[in-house]
């Protein structure tokens, strides 16, 4: 048991460390092709935020447990619209402000949300609704890179030997994450059988978390820098991504039934922040340190009815 806890916290370890360098020499080789700043952020970060849950998902997908990734990618999901931003907040130090670009833009990303839910009801995702969760999330980035195409782009592109450079740490970064992702999930289970509780449980509140870092970091930094448009991009952009293509991935690697309560409790807590985040956005386009409390206690409400909804 001992020796599994051991693997568990070194494999999250290098989960939460080969996301977050992947996410740093990501944006450093977005920003030597001169991409605009908010399609680094809504895109190609959030794409490379989604790698920790999309290689623990698949891993436990082949692993015969693929609702253990259902519940880590709803309860990531919650912690990054709630907890995460909350965070944010409290270290920014101030009001975070929301450009009327992302409100606009994002008027059914609640809605978006839903999908998952709603194709899951019956407690079962097949590999058609994997492929229209995949083209629905596909269709959402297609569209919002369309209409960030006309964007004022970085000014200086990096060498092709910086380019390269970028690439290859990238790479490297992808490698050890994937190797963490697979004992993530093995020790976990492991773990959980030990304990006697059940492992979506761990993946909702402890796996789920794990995987919040390199968001977390990014959006840290991009606030350091007053980018508050580039914080909330990532935040936004790695939730759509999970909610969509990576639980379609999931679906279409190896379709699986779940317990329903991860729908009706996990799945309606995502939502439901969703549309408070949301809420709080649109009021004053600014997120306040009262609203950031707020979220935070939502996310604590939410680790506490899933704990007694799983025991």
């Amino acid at each position: 048991m001992l020796n599994h806890l051991f693997i568990f916290v070194g494999a999250l370890f290098m989960v939460i460390r080969g996301s977050t360098a992947a996410t740093i020499y990501a944006s450093r080789l977005a920003r030597g092709l001169r991409l605009p700043t908010y399609t680094v952020g809504f895109i190609v970060i959030a794409i490379i935020s989604i790698l920790p849950e999309t290689f623990i998902s698949l891993n436990a997908a082949l692993s015969g447990i693929p609702a253990f990734g259902l519940g880590m990618l709803f309860g990531s999901n919650i912690a990054d619209l709630s907890l995460i931003v909350a965070i944010c907040v409290w270290y920014a130090g101030r009001s975070i402000k929301v450009e009327s670009k992302i409100l606009k833009n994002h008027a059914i990303y609640p809605f978006l949300l839903l999908l998952p839910l709603i194709l899951g009801f019956n407690g079962h995702l097949s590999r058609m609704e994997g492929l229209a969760l995949i083209l629905a999330g596909g269709a959402f980035y297609y569209f919002a890179f369309q209409k960030k195409g006309g964007e004022e782009a970085h000014a200086h592109a990096g060498s092709a030997r910086t380019r390269s450079k970028a690439l290859g740490q990238l790479l490297i970064s992808m490698a050890i994450l994937l190797i963490g992702a697979h004992f993530t999930v093995t020790s976990a289970s492991a773990i959980a059988e030990g304990l006697g509780v059940n492992p979506i449980l761990i993946g909702m509140l402890v796996v789920g978390l794990g995987t919040t870092m390199p968001e977390l970091f990014f959006s840290l930094q991009s606030l350091k820098k007053h980018d508050d448009s580039l914080a909330i991009g990532d935040l936004l952009g790695t939730v759509l991504a999970d909610a969509t293509i990576v639980v379609g991935l999931l679906a279409l690697v190896s379709p699986f039934s779940f317990p329903q309560r991860i729908i009706y409790v996990t799945g309606a807590f995502m939502v439901l922040a969703s549309f408070i985040l949301f809420r709080f956005m649109r009021s004053g386009r600014t997120l306040s340190r009262r609203e950031a409390w707020l979220l935070f206690f939502f996310w604590l409400a939410f680790v506490v009815v899933e704990f007694f909804a799983a025991t």
